[in-house]
């Protein structure tokens, strides 16, 4: 007999949260057991129309919720007594409050990259840090940034490649959903530290990585932009260094021959192929910019910052509940669900 479906509670249905309960649809041996936020707006309406059930993550909203004519089933409290997993997408800082609450109740979960390594004590990747996640009580996704980081060198060490990297992000001002909020307009802002975050990040999931980053917040909305410069452990041909980067099922190679001459085009791509809400899971890699030059390499790639973590969150799920605990046939899996790798393969 089939074994009973994941049973997943998704608190936060927010540019991440909406993802993350779409994609846990669609795989075969998961459900979603429910949503749970504190809005009232367009957003919760549109979760109640694709029939979730809908929690109210404070108890208090509840009264506000069901006033807006929204189908509240109950709080989260109740919806933690029916879920195995929870999948936490609230605002940076609340997820750490809300762990001790997890905790309390005996739930698993999983945390986005926004709070804090400590927080669950395992940072994830599914292709670096997917062994170290079975059967624990927790892990952290890590950010949009520090995803593609480790996705990217993960697949060089694996062929035996990287030594070193140093790596120039170009961060999107904002989610295109808040632009009217705020963001930057004709400025470019640096980091104020130098490494960036998302070096140190990305040794939370492979302490072993030489790895710094230095970033610039830029006036647009799209996606990130990454340029990385790799020592490389050896003296190496392109074609060796771009087998590497395409043994990832998670790393698309886009052309600028084939018109990709910039982020716009990869994202009108995936609207053109139907992929729910644009969503680019991929890291999109030049493939026609990949220059070696003896023992060193230089890349060019697109971040998704809505949509990357997304399948890495559907492997954690698999990780924490032991369901899967081999990582190559849970990625293969999510992907598959997700039509990961079409219509790039």
């Amino acid at each position: 007999m089939p074994r009973e479906r994941i049973r997943v509670a998704v608190n936060g249905y927010g540019v991440i949260g909406k993802r993350v309960v779409d994609a846990v649809a669609a795989q075969d041996d998961m459900q979603v057991a429910g949503v749970a936020d504190v809005g009232t707006d367009w957003r919760m309406q549109v979760a109640a129309a694709r029939g979730h059930a809908l929690f109210a993550a404070a108890g208090e909203r509840a009264a506000a919720m069901r006033t807006a004519g929204l189908p509240v089933a109950g709080t989260l409290d109740d919806l933690l007594g029916v879920a195995d997993v929870v999948v936490d997408c609230t605002p940076k800082g609340v997820g750490a409050a809300n762990a001790e609450t997890y905790r309390a109740r005996g739930v698993k979960f999983v945390v986005q990259g926004g709070e804090a390594h400590a927080v669950t004590g395992h940072s994830f990747v599914a292709e670096a840090s997917y062994a170290g996640a079975i059967d624990r009580a927790a892990t952290r996704v890590v950010s949009c940034n520090t995803t593609s980081v480790v996705r990217t060198l993960t697949a060089l060490k694996r062929a035996g490649l990287l030594a070193r990297a140093r790596g120039t992000l170009m961060r999107r001002a904002t989610d295109p959903w808040e632009s009217h909020r705020g963001g930057i307009m004709n400025t470019l802002v640096p980091e104020d530290t130098i490494p960036s975050h998302q070096g140190p990040d990305a040794r939370t999931v492979d302490p072993a990585l030489d790895v710094v980053t230095m970033a610039i917040k830029v006036p647009e909305t799209l996606a990130h932009l990454h340029a990385w410069s790799v020592q490389l452990s050896r003296p190496a041909e392109r074609d060796e260094v771009l087998a590497a980067l395409r043994a990832s099922s998670r790393i698309a190679m886009v052309r600028m021959a084939d018109g990709h001459a910039a982020i716009n085009t990869v994202r009108e791509m995936m609207a053109d192929v139907g992929r729910p809400r644009d969503s680019l899971y991929e890291v999109a890699l030049w493939e026609d910019l990949v220059t070696v030059e003896g023992d060193e390499a230089f890349y060019v790639y697109m971040v998704d910052n809505q949509a990357i973590v997304v399948p890495e969150t559907v492997d954690a799920i698999r990780a924490l509940t032991g369901r899967e605990r081999d990582a190559a046939a849970s990625i293969a899996a999510t992907d598959a669900a997700l039509g990961v790798g079409r219509p790039f393969a």
